[in-house]
């Protein structure tokens, strides 16, 4: 396995800054964030460190140019946007700009992109089905064409009222993945699989990698903090930002040495991407790096 960042952390860096601080904190990859140019829609969103708008081969070449100069390759290309979206008008923004992702990655010559399925956060899992097959079939299609899997998260993407009460990713659960993988039957539908998000719901972050991992075509290393003092506050039925912490590897609930250990038995040998998203480092640059270069000295033991 490879251990690698995700480039949302740094959005004041272009990629040639963050290959190089990669390269000195000793990563192999990174998963390089892919939004549309302009201001983001929400917190670590709208980031954007390869440009998909008008992607040529010349500017991939020169993308690759950069990773070999590093040594430090790209472990996927990163978009997260909600393609369900009760607008269509959004939803189709959203779609059209995932398609030139795709697109990219394949002039990159990658084989993975990172993204969520989308919901109607005001709808049912199964009101939201059929929108959901109807979409996501002709993008496997595209993504297929392009020799592209699509790895997608299972965040739940419900933390605050504006995504309550069914959040804007249905992708979060084994049930809900048994389902869409029979309904989609696509060898390029998969997972970027984030643990935290497992213990965010009370679930053993181990639990599903047996089962599933023909289905993981790539990881995220995040954790999470459960702050029992506020759930005896406010209760689980609360905004979940009112009783949890996103937190880097090893200063949540994570037992990352059982959680490797569990994944290394088995098929999986891909890249583990760590995901910053802990703000009690600081927000500045610097102390956003510092969160980086911990949580890869904590995890750095389990890779070879």
């Amino acid at each position: 396995m490879q251990l690698g960042l995700v480039s949302a952390i740094f959005p004041e860096l272009n990629l040639d800054q963050v290959l190089a601080r990669a390269r000195a904190d000793g990563f192999a990859c990174v998963e390089a964030m892919c939004w549309p140019v302009g201001r983001a829609e929400r917190k670590f969103a709208g980031v954007t460190h390869v440009d998909v708008t008008a992607f040529t081969q010349a500017q991939a070449d020169d993308v690759n140019a950069l990773c070999a100069a590093h040594g430090v390759s790209l472990s996927a290309l990163g978009y997260y946007p909600n393609p369900l979206d009760p607008d269509p008008a959004a939803a189709k923004r959203c779609t059209d700009h995932l398609k030139r992702v795709i697109v990219a990655a394949e002039k990159l010559g990658l084989k993975t992109v990172n993204t969520f399925v989308g919901r109607d956060w005001t709808r049912s899992v199964d009101d939201n089905w059929p929108r959901f097959l109807k979409t996501w079939k002709p993008l496997l299609a595209h993504a297929a064409d392009h020799g592209i899997r699509i790895g997608i998260e299972n965040c739940p993407m419900l933390f605050t009222r504006d995504e309550w009460p069914g959040g804007k990713n249905l992708m979060t659960t084994p049930a809900i993945w048994r389902r869409a993988f029979h309904d989609l039957d696509a060898p390029n539908f998969g997972l970027n699989y984030d643990p935290s998000h497992f213990v965010l719901q009370q679930m053993d972050p181990a639990s599903p990698l047996r089962e599933f991992q023909d289905k993981l075509f790539h990881l995220h290393a995040k954790d999470v903090k459960l702050r029992h003092d506020r759930l005896n506050e406010v209760g689980r039925f609360a905004h979940p930002l009112e009783w949890h912490q996103p937190r880097i590897p090893g200063y949540g609930e994570m037992d990352w040495g059982k959680f490797l250990g569990a994944l290394m038995e088995t098929t999986y040998r891909g890249p583990v991407c760590i995901e910053v998203e802990d703000d009690t480092f600081g927000k500045t640059l610097e102390n956003r790096a510092t969160a980086v270069r911990v949580a890869a000295q904590i995890l750095r033991p389990y890779f070879a």
